[in-house]
């Protein structure tokens, strides 16, 4: 499997404008959401481009898929 500049992925690119808007809706919330649940949204959104990178960065399709999965069920 040739490994995939994620960067360049439509995908990532959603994932990441997902994980923007989310900060920006965070950020504006009061100190005691945003310090409980809003830290664990953030969390949740980051790791959906997270997760498509350390896949793309992998050497196999299986582990390719396994990424996938797990992003595909951080929200």
């Amino acid at each position: 499997m040739e490994k995939t500049n994620f960067v360049h992925l439509h995908i990532y690119k959603l994932s990441e404008k997902l994980a923007d808007e989310i900060w920006r809706i965070v950020i504006h919330w009061n100190f005691f959401a945003k310090n409980t649940v809003g830290i664990q949204i953030v969390k949740a959104a980051d790791s959906i481009g997270a997760n498509i990178a350390e896949g793309s960065g992998r050497g196999t399709d299986p582990e390719l898929r396994r990424f996938e999965s797990v992003a595909r069920f951080a929200l």
